[in-house]
């Protein structure tokens, strides 16, 4: 891997892995049509970015890192379990799903999803704005749902995202929680590719590695922010469109 590929595909994972439209999905295109082998020392380049991406949203919701908010991060455990879980028993099978056809029709599902949601969510004087008055029942749910962004091109966020929404909370804190249920997500995937990839991180290019880092860090940093701003004034309707665009796009390629 060159850096200019570094630097596109860490422009991509920051600025894709925390919208609802699938960094993976988005990552398996953009390495198909650069023609980036997916082997050990690509997956160990991916930790390094996913990792970049954990750290930018680290420090946007670095007050969250305090004791006061202990019982946030027991319910953003829970939610994280059911796919660590499942997660772990099926990786074999998961693995296989991997292609561009199946990235195609899940953006395309999800775009659907997406719409229909937005046409029935109205949101109530009683939904949640606070993400510490997420109940645990909440945050279970929400999990549960993340088990479906397991298969590629389905988006965790998305997933998480709409977990929020149908459980009562608004948009805003339904992609508060989505960002912050990342961090334990994103650490035990980044973490376990870690362990399998870590030799690869003597042969690498470590320039190409450092400033996919730091890009991947800018483009996270800059798209969560946006992404809230946006929130406070839009609904998820265009990228309920933009993920079918995107979907019927790649199955005609």
């Amino acid at each position: 891997m060159d850096i200019f590929q570094a630097i596109i595909i860490g422009i991509i994972e920051g600025f894709t892995e925390f919208l609802p439209i699938s960094s993976t999905g988005h990552m398996i295109v953009a390495s198909k049509f650069m023609g980036i082998e997916e082997n050990n020392l690509v997956k160990a380049y991916e930790v390094i970015i996913q990792f970049s991406a954990i750290l930018a949203v680290a420090v946007i919701y670095r007050d969250k890192f305090h004791l006061s908010h202990l019982e946030l991060w027991k319910k953003l455990i829970l939610a994280f379990l059911p796919l660590a879980i499942i997660g772990f028993l099926l990786k074999d099978y998961i693995k296989m799903l991997f292609s561009v056809q199946v990235v195609a029709i899940m953006f395309i599902v999800g775009g659907i999803i997406f719409l229909i949601v937005e046409k029935f969510y109205k949101e109530k004087e009683e939904s949640i704005k606070n993400i510490d008055e997420i109940t645990y029942k909440q945050a279970l749910i929400i999990g549960l749902v993340q088990i479906l962004s397991l298969v590629p091109g389905t988006s965790r966020a998305g997933a998480t995202i709409i977990g929020g929404l149908l459980v009562g909370l608004n948009r805003e804190t339904s992609a508060s929680f989505s960002f912050l249920l990342a961090i334990p997500v994103m650490s035990a995937v980044s973490g376990y590719d870690l362990l399998k990839h870590y030799q690869e991180f003597s042969n690498v290019n470590i320039t190409a590695f450092v400033i996919g880092f730091i890009v991947s860090f800018i483009v996270a940093y800059i798209t969560v922010k946006l992404f809230l701003a946006f929130l406070n004034n839009f609904t998820f309707v265009a990228f309920g469109i933009y993920r079918i665009i995107f979907g019927i796009i790649l199955l005609s390629l």
